[in-house]
C-alpha cells in the first residue's frame, strides 16, 4: 500500500441534523470551480436525499474501494448519462416564444434515461404518514488511504502535506481507473479535454487561511473544517472525543476525512395517528448502512446531551454543533474571502 500519510489532515464535519438542502454548498463550488469546458456535469460537491439513488445514479451499488491489503479494487466506471446533468434547457421557447404559460422550462433532449445531481431530491421512502427523507452533502473524502492515487498509472495524483488528494492535469491521461476505484464515485471525467476532476479542497482558499466554499457559504451552520490533528479542533473533538461523527461507508477501506453526524429521527405515527415513541421513522439499519454499527452509540450521545440541556444542564458537545457564533466553523481558516479580491487589495 502506497504510503500517503500527511503532516497535516484536513476533515470535514458534516451535520445532518442542521443540513437543509438547500443546495448552497453544490453551487457555491459549481460557480467556482467548474464553468469551464466540459464540466457542465460536474458537481464536486452535491447534496443527495437520502434514501435515493444519488449521483452518479446509484453509486452505493458501483463498487471499488480497497481490498483486503489496501489496495484498490476495480469497480463500474459511471457514464456521461448516470451523472446526467450539463443539459440543455428551452429558455428560448418558454421566455421570448410566446408560450403563454403552455410550455414550461425542462432540461431538453435526449428525454430518456434523463438522470442530474438532484434528480430524486425530497422523494425518500416510507409511506404516509411515516414517510423520511434527510440530506446528505457529498464531495470528495481527501482520503487518507486514497485508491484514486494508487490506481493512477501516470503519478497525476498525490496527497500533500495538507492532506489533500490533488490531480495534476497536464500529467492526467484519462484512463480513468480512479473512478472505477473510488467508492464514492466523486471523479469526473471531462470529455472535452479528457482528463479526469475533482473537489480540490478550494486549495487557494485553504493556503489563505480562507474556508473551503462549501463550509463558509453554507447558510444552516452545518459543516465544521479543520486540521484532524489538532486535538482542540472541532472536527477532531467530533470524531475521536465525542465519537458522534461517522465517515460513509467506511467499510470501503479508503479512510475518508469527511465525516457525518448522523440524523436524528421523528417517531412512527400509529394507524390512530398517536406516537410510537419505540420506532424511530428514519429505520436504524438503514443508517447503519451508511455509518456502520457505531451510528447507534453516536446517536446515543447525541440525544442524551440534548437531554441534559432540557433538563437544565450544560454541554459543550451541544455549544459545539450549535455554533452561536459561525466563525467557530471555519477552524484555522477564518480569513474573510473578500481580502482576496483585486478591489479589496487596492
Amino acid at each position: 500500500m502506497t504510503e500517503t500519510t500527511a503532516a497535516h489532515q484536513i476533515a470535514w464535519v458534516y451535520d445532518l441534523n442542521k443540513c437543509i438542502g438547500c443546495q448552497t454548498c453544490s453551487v457555491a463550488c459549481k460557480v467556482l470551480w467548474t464553468r469551464d469546458e466540459g464540466e457542465k456535469h460536474e458537481w464536486w460537491c452535491s447534496v443527495n436525499t437520502q434514501p435515493g439513488l444519488g449521483t452518479p445514479k446509484n453509486w452505493e451499488e458501483m463498487g471499488g474501494g480497497a481490498d483486503e491489503t489496501g489496495r484498490p479494487k476495480p469497480g463500474h466506471q459511471p457514464t456521461r448519462e448516470e451523472f446526467g446533468g450539463g443539459f440543455d434547457f428551452n429558455h428560448e421557447e418558454v421566455f421570448y416564444g410566446g408560450s403563454a404559460g403552455k410550455v414550461f422550462l425542462e432540461p431538453q433532449a435526449p428525454r430518456e434515461n434523463r438522470w442530474a445531481m438532484n434528480w430524486d431530491e425530497d422523494q425518500g421512502a416510507g409511506e404516509w404518514p411515516n414517510s423520511y427523507y434527510f440530506y446528505l452533502p457529498r464531495m470528495c473524502n481527501h482520503c487518507s488511504n486514497p485508491v484514486c492515487l494508487q490506481a493512477c498509472a501516470t503519478g497525476a495524483l498525490a496527497k500533500r502535506e495538507d492532506g489533500l488528494v490533488l490531480r495534476d492535469e497536464d500529467i492526467c491521461m484519462g484512463d480513468r481507473f480512479c473512478m472505477e476505484a473510488c467508492p464514492y464515485k466523486k471523479i469526473y471525467f471531462n470529455y472535452e479535454r479528457h482528463v479526469a476532476q475533482q473537489c480540490i479542497g478550494c486549495f487557494p482558499r485553504i493556503e489563505a487561511g480562507v474556508a473551503p466554499a462549501c463550509v463558509r457559504q453554507c447558510p444552516g451552520r452545518a459543516v465544521f473544517v479543520g486540521w484532524m490533528d489538532d486535538e482542540s479542533s472541532s472536527v477532531h473533538r467530533l470524531v475521536h472525543e465525542w465519537k458522534i461523527a461517522l465517515p460513509l461507508h467506511g467499510e470501503a477501506g479508503t479512510q475518508p476525512n469527511v465525516f457525518y453526524v448522523p440524523p436524528l429521527s421523528p417517531y412512527r405515527l400509529k394507524e390512530d395517528m398517536s406516537i410510537d415513541y419505540e420506532q424511530p421513522r428514519i429505520p436504524p439499519e438503514y443508517l447503519e448502512s451508511l455509518f456502520g454499527p457505531e451510528v447507534h452509540s453516536a446517536l446515543a450521545t447525541v440525544k442524551g446531551e440534548m437531554d441534559k440541556v432540557r433538563e437544565g444542564g450544560s454541554s459543550e458537545m451541544m455549544k459545539t454543533l450549535i455554533a452561536y457564533k459561525w466563525q467557530e466553523l471555519l477552524g484555522p481558516f477564518s480569513r474573510d474571502p473578500v481580502e482576496l479580491t483585486p478591489s479589496a487589495a487596492s
